[in-house]
C-alpha cells in the first residue's frame, strides 16, 4: 500500500478542523491547501473536480492502485482515514467490537449511535468517493442545529425569532443528551475509554457553542469533556489549521461582536452578489 500522500483542502471552520485534528491524532503527514471561502473559491471549477458539492473539507490521497482518490464530506473523510491508516486503533476500535458499532455507521442509511444521522436529525448531502472499505459513509453530529441557530441569531438579515428559538432549543436538547450520556457512563470520552472520531466529530461544533448563543457552563459534564479534548496536543495543533481557531474569539465579548459584524457583512455581500447574478441571468 502506498504511503499517505494527503492534501487537505480546507478553511477555518468546525468541519474543517475535524479533519486536521484527525490527521494530527493519527500522526499522518499532510499538505494543506487553504480554500478561500471569502471569494467563493469552494465554488470554483478546480475545486468542483474534488468535491462537486462545493464544500470544505475535502482530501486527495494516493490509493492502493497508485491513482488519486478524492474523499469529501467530513464524516466520509474521517471514516476513510481510520479505515485505511488507523491500524493501531488510536482513535477507533477493532471491527466486531461493541465500541466499533457505537462509533461507526453500520447500516445503509449511515446510522449508529454517537456519530450519526439519527442523533443529529440531519439528512446527508450529496457525496461520492469514500473509503477503501465503506462507500461514502456520512457522520453528521450536532452540526445542523448549531449552524442554523448561529445563522438566525447572528447573521440573518431579518428577525426570525421562531426559527432562532427553535434551533437554539434543539442545540440545547442535543447538548443535554451528550451531557447526560457522559455523566451516566462515567467515561472521559463519548464511546469507550479513549477519544475516537465520535469525539472529534462533535468537538468542532461544541467548542464554539457561544456562536449559537449557548453557554457550555449550563452543561458541566459536557464542558469538562470539551476542555479535556482541547487539552490534547493533537487537537491543539489541528484546530489551528489553516489559521487561528475561533474558540478564543468567542470567549471575548468584544472580539465576538466584531466577529459577528464581519460575518453579517460577508452574508450581506453574498446576498447582493446572488441578486445581481440572478438579475443578469
Amino acid at each position: 500500500m502506498p504511503g499517505p500522500n494527503i492534501t487537505l483542502y480546507t478553511g477555518q471552520s468546525p468541519n474543517g478542523v475535524k479533519i486536521s485534528i484527525t490527521l494530527e491524532e493519527l500522526g499522518l503527514p499532510y499538505t494543506v491547501r487553504e480554500v478561500n471561502m471569502k471569494v467563493n473559491e469552494q465554488k470554483s471549477d478546480w475545486f468542483a473536480e474534488i468535491n462537486p458539492n462545493g464544500r470544505i473539507p475535502a482530501i486527495t490521497d494516493t490509493f492502493d492502485d497508485g491513482e488519486t482518490i478524492r474523499v469529501f464530506e467530513s464524516g466520509s473523510i474521517m471514516q476513510y482515514l481510520v479505515a485505511r491508516y488507523d491500524t493501531e486503533h488510536k482513535i477507533s476500535y477493532p471491527v466486531g467490537t461493541r465500541e466499533h458499532v457505537e462509533v461507526k455507521p453500520t447500516t445503509s442509511s449511515g446510522t449508529s449511535n454517537w456519530s450519526v444521522e439519527g442523533f443529529s436529525e440531519r439528512h446527508p448531502r450529496f457525496q461520492a468517493s469514500a473509503s477503501p472499505r465503506d462507500h461514502s459513509i456520512f457522520i453528521p453530529t450536532v452540526e445542523t442545529p448549531t449552524d442554523s441557530s448561529t445563522h438566525y441569531f447572528s447573521y440573518a438579515k431579518d428577525d426570525h425569532e421562531y426559527a432562532a428559538t427553535r434551533y437554539q432549543n434543539e442545540v440545547k436538547r442535543l447538548y443535554g443528551v451528550l451531557d447526560k450520556h457522559l455523566r451516566d457512563v462515567g467515561s472521559d470520552y463519548i464511546v469507550g475509554s479513549k477519544m475516537t472520531i465520535a469525539d472529534i466529530a462533535h468537538w468542532g461544533w461544541i467548542t464554539l457553542s457561544r456562536w449559537a448563543k449557548v453557554e457550555l457552563s449550563d452543561f458541566p459534564t459536557l464542558k469538562a469533556w470539551e476542555e479535556r479534548v482541547l487539552a490534547r496536543p493533537a487537537v491543539e495543533k489541528g484546530r489551528h489549521v489553516p489559521d487561528k481557531h475561533h474558540r478564543e474569539i468567542l470567549q471575548d465579548p468584544k472580539m465576538m461582536e466584531e466577529f459577528e459584524k464581519r460575518g453579517k457583512a460577508f452574508y450581506r455581500q453574498k446576498e447582493k452578489e446572488a441578486a445581481e447574478e440572478k438579475a443578469h441571468a
